[in-house]
């Protein structure tokens, strides 16, 4: 059974599965990572092919870490937005939605110019996404952490501590 971060956009599924590999000895994947050694760079990919295609070849990453098994898997902040993601990841894993406040998502991303759907104004983004996204999370999450004032190392604890019991 796989564990599945999800959540917004530097609520630190990156940073987390990394730490939550370590603890608990499993293999770590980030979907966005793939995404970029197989196709490039995400802001390249949103410029020169749109939102669509990037949510094409993320669903098809999705597909292939899926039928993985044991696997701490970071997934892209909208990844979720597709039902048949959710679905795939499911169907061998459970999602853990690393949530944060508004505040705590702007602070993280001040100065990243790698996220494309924060362009152009990251609050006001940020807000816009968050209040778009934060019910899917919530219905797709098998277990939700509140990462506000918690490091990396303290997330993944709590998360070890639900896969203990529930994986």
């Amino acid at each position: 059974m796989n564990i599945i971060l999800a959540g917004m956009p530097a609520s630190g599924k990156t940073t987390v599965s990394k730490e939550l590999g370590k603890i608990l000895n499993r293999k770590v994947i980030d979907t966005d990572a793939l995404i970029v050694e197989k196709h490039g760079e995400i802001n390249k990919i949103f410029e020169k092919f749109g939102e669509q295609y990037f949510r094409d070849k993320e669903t098809e990453i999705v597909k292939e870490v899926s039928i993985l098994n044991n696997a701490v898997i970071s997934v892209g902040g909208g990844c979720l937005l597709r039902q048949e993601n959710t679905e795939s990841l499911k169907s061998n894993g459970k999602i853990i939605y690393l949530k944060a406040t508004l505040k705590t998502l702007v602070d993280r991303v001040q100065g990243d110019t790698t996220r494309p759907l924060l362009k152009g104004g990251a609050e006001a983004n940020l807000k816009k996404l968050l209040e778009a996204r934060q019910k899917i999370y919530e219905a797709a999450a098998d277990f939700t952490v509140e990462t506000d004032n918690l490091t990396p190392l303290q997330i993944a604890v709590k998360i070890k501590e639900f896969s203990e019991e529930n994986i």
